[in-house]
């Protein structure tokens, strides 16, 4: 098997990573210089540099995506999508683990009680996705414009002064 292209669902696996690292590296980078015990200070230093390694070894895969186009230009409204990017990747995490934790109980009302909380966390992660696909934060459907978006923020990430 000897491809010069990605396969859609590997394409949106590196699009998840990518965002998840560049969303992260942004948050330790705003706060390593507020780290006060050195060693934890270190901690953050060596993973600001594995990020940044690791976009960079990712973003060489974005022109063998399907119909990968850069269109860098269109970047706007940053924080708002960033901030909403964040809060989108938190609740889907939350859903993730609520399901996982669900799987792993063996007590009746504790596991009504996580469904319950899955359940909300859901709503959550709905409601914040509709935010971002109606502003154009999430395109979803263009995956394109996605992969695009994808670059920018990561780059971004990159750029950023700790």
């Amino acid at each position: 098997m000897d491809h010069n292209h990605l396969a859609w669902h590997e394409t949106l696996e590196l699009h998840e990573l990518v965002v998840f690292q560049s969303v992260g590296l942004m948050k330790l980078k705003k706060f390593v210089n507020e780290v006060e015990c050195p060693t934890l200070q270190k901690l953050y230093i060596t993973t600001i540099a594995q990020l940044e390694q690791n976009l960079k070894e990712l973003l060489k895969f974005y022109p063998m995506a399907p119909d990968a186009r850069e269109n860098l230009d269109d970047w706007r409204a940053y924080d708002k999508a960033f901030y909403s990017g964040d809060l989108l990747a938190f609740a889907k995490t939350a859903v993730r683990n609520y399901a996982i934790a669900i799987t792993e109980t063996a007590t009746p009302i504790l596991r009504d009680v996580l469904t319950k909380q899955l359940q909300v966390a859901i709503k959550l992660h709905a409601s914040v996705y509709n935010y971002m696909y109606e502003r154009d934060y999430y395109p979803s459907y263009d995956l394109s414009k996605l992969l695009a978006n994808d670059i920018k923020l990561a780059n971004k990430a990159i750029s950023l002064n700790s």
